[in-house]
């Protein structure tokens, strides 16, 4: 996500970064970088021209000329810049009503569907409502089905009538049964449809005048760059949306459309679909989102998920285990499950400060814990729970079952005693201590 625009700002950056001395001319020369840059993401040209003209009257408007540090003040002034175009202040979805009814728009394989399954997921676990979801789709059959497999998914109930092709008639239908059944939140996925089809679009526009909607969410694929910018700007007309969904911006995308569709139609970017998994979807925040084109991470965002993730009980139970020397292969499997959840590994890595740029090129897979999970699961329950009796013999075993080689093992035996030892080590305040005052004899000479 970003990797492109991400490396070609960090070059325009150097341009003032490597000056002895910085001049109105090597600002400019940085700004039409930047523009360029913008303009290689597939961001609108309008959009990226006024952009990097402001951030070239806020740089020497600021005496970034003179400034001690110029280089980290005009990347600074180019962050902030970016979260006020990409619309400043993260903006809530509106659930208002009872029950709050949403309005799913979009084109054709942008991934409404999934979007759909993905917001009742949220609206479940995190905002704690009890949503339903509602199949108004009649022209693709298997749009039904789907919506019925994601909602076993997530534990929602899909609402359907296949026999009735009138969407309004079944969203109508819906919004009742959701009163009888107490459901607070209902959330209408419809067709996709195309701009350019006006019988189609009189159809959402019904649907939304009938239903009357407290948020209507347009979905649209970012990997379509700019022509995703055109799609929003043409549905708007017609529909009036509150908010804009971003999809596959996993993907090998430019990130175009997220720059530029707050400017060009002015409605808010609400969410963004990072992935397959129900759970990978997140809250747009502008700044953030800032923070991790320029490569400063989002430490913010990857403790969020660290602690939606974060099972008290179990903590204190590791805790304890910890304290009386019982971590075992169990508790190792369990910690690994809990970054599982997580999200994309590298994903949540490149939300570390530095990390991003570092792993860029290297291919980090979803099931980057495959072999440990193999290895341990190749272990006899008394192997897991007792470390120290896997011998030679043992190793030999585990390591035909599991498909990997007795090396792997190895260092997942090494990787799992040190991780112990320093569990134990933080866990005992006599060792911390005597650790800390050990620090100057470090190699290295930390605290030197």
């Amino acid at each position: 996500m970003f990797e492109n625009l991400s490396d070609k700002l960090d070059r325009a950056f150097k341009v003032l970064k490597g000056q002895g001395q910085i001049t109105e001319v090597n600002v400019a020369e940085t700004t039409k970088e930047i523009r360029r840059a913008l303009l290689d993401a597939d961001v609108n040209y309008k959009t990226a021209k006024s952009f990097s003209d402001s951030v070239k009257e806020k740089a020497i408007g600021q005496n970034v000329l003179t400034s001690l540090s110029p280089g980290q003040l005009f990347t600074k002034i180019t962050h902030d810049e970016l979260a006020k175009l990409m619309g400043g202040e993260q903006e809530e979805i509106s659930l208002v009503g009872s029950p709050a009814v949403i309005l799913i728009a979009g084109l054709q394989g942008s991934g409404k569907t999934t979007f759909t399954g993905k917001l009742a997921y949220l609206l479940k676990n995190k905002k704690k409502k009890n949503p339903m979801l509602v199949a108004a789709d009649v022209y693709r059959p298997a749009a039904i089905d789907q919506l019925h497999v994601l909602g076993e998914q997530v534990g929602v109930e899909v609402y359907s009538d296949k026999e009735n092709k009138n969407p309004v008639e079944i969203a109508k239908a819906a919004i009742n049964h959701a009163k009888s059944k107490g459901y607070d939140v209902v959330i209408v996925d419809t067709a996709g449809r195309l701009a350019v089809d006006e019988t189609m679009m009189n159809e959402i526009a019904a649907v939304k005048s009938a239903i009357n909607p407290s948020e209507t969410l347009f979905v649209v694929d970012s990997m379509t760059g700019q022509d995703a910018v055109n799609t929003a700007k043409a549905f708007n007309e017609r529909i009036d949306f509150d908010g804009v969904v971003l999809t596959k911006l996993d993907g090998d995308t430019r990130g175009g459309a997220a720059l530029s569709i707050r400017s060009v139609v002015d409605k808010p970017i609400k969410f963004v679909g990072t992935g397959e998994k129900m759970e990978a979807l997140d809250i747009f925040y502008p700044s953030r989102m800032a923070d991790r084109i320029l490569g400063m991470g989002d430490v913010v965002s990857l403790v969020e998920r660290a602690q939606e993730q974060f099972d008290e009980e179990n903590a204190r139970r590791l805790q304890k285990r910890i304290a009386k020397n019982q971590f075992d292969f169990n508790d190792f499997l369990d910690q690994i499950n809990q970054i599982k959840k997580m999200g994309n590994v590298k994903d949540l890595m490149g939300m570390i400060p530095g990390v991003g740029k570092a792993i860029k090129d290297v291919d980090i897979d979803d099931d980057a814990f495959k072999h440990i999970e193999a290895l341990i699961h190749s272990m006899t329950p008394e192997e897991r729970s007792n470390p120290s009796i896997i011998n030679g013999s043992r190793r030999k075993r585990i390591a035909a079952g599991s498909g990997r080689t007795i090396q792997d093992l190895n260092k997942l035996i090494k990787q799992f005693s040190d991780t112990s030892k320093m569990m134990k080590m933080m866990g005992n305040k006599k060792n911390m201590a005597k650790m800390m005052s050990n620090m100057p004899k470090m190699p290295g000479g930390f605290g030197k």
